[in-house]
């Protein structure tokens, strides 16, 4: 009598500790760490020149953790997720939810650092936050569909190193483009305009992301003899 295939379900408790072990934690956090630490130092110099630095410079020192993201959404152990009745994209999927707390508390931090350059008398005349915190998240999306696109090509090996500059090039394109800043960018583009946009861009993201996560790993092909 064959038996039942077990649940992917019951099996996911299995691959947690694959996948924490195989979580690129030295590389997300020295990216975090070097951006905030580099941060750190300017508003230092800053707020001993007494000036206060832009959220220009939080966009920055964000930079380097984006750069490490790149690196996240990887499935090193392809044989063992292929060997059981798990899907393909549990283990990018953990890599990310184990990723997104520590660029949230890289973002607050580095914020906090922000505002601690700014003289008490001035907060009220700060633009606002949230269209830098939009941004931000829409970088994130952005490098992880890249990273998770480039795994399941052919360069899957190269990971990261493929991800890395496409997704910084994709941030610049944004970022210094005249048809894309108008919409992507305040000024010249309203807060809330700005804020929508990249909203709609980490949505698009991550439906790029769901879709390549659903395509199936790239097989090989070999030739038998008779």
């Amino acid at each position: 009598m064959s038996r039942l295939r077990p649940s992917w379900l019951r099996a996911l408790p299995l691959l947690a500790r694959p996948v924490i072990r195989s979580m690129p934690w030295t590389t997300l956090i020295f990216g975090c760490l070097a951006g905030t630490v580099v941060l750190a130092v300017v508003a230092h110099s800053a707020d001993a020149s007494h000036w206060q630095l832009s959220q220009a410079a939080v966009r920055y020192a964000f930079l380097p953790a984006i750069a490490a993201l790149a690196y996240v959404p990887r499935a090193p152990f392809r044989p063992l997720t292929q060997a059981t009745p798990m899907p393909a994209w549990v283990g990018p999927v953990g890599h990310i939810l184990l990723a997104a707390p520590v660029l949230a508390l890289t973002c607050w931090t580095q914020l906090l650092i922000m505002a601690h350059t700014v003289p008490a008398g001035a907060k009220g005349d700060l633009p606002a936050v949230y269209p830098l915190i939009a941004q931000l998240t829409g970088w994130c999306a952005l490098t992880v569909a890249a990273a998770v696109c480039a795994d399941r090509s052919r360069y899957a090996d190269l990971g990261g190193a493929v991800a890395a500059p496409v997704s910084l090039a994709l941030i610049a394109l944004a970022w210094y483009t005249p048809e894309f800043s108008k919409v992507l960018v305040d000024p010249p583009a309203t807060a809330h305009g700005v804020a929508v946009a990249w909203y709609i861009l980490v949505a698009s993201a991550l439906a790029l992301t769901g879709a390549a996560m659903r395509d199936p790993w790239h097989r090989y092909a070999r030739k038998r003899g008779a």
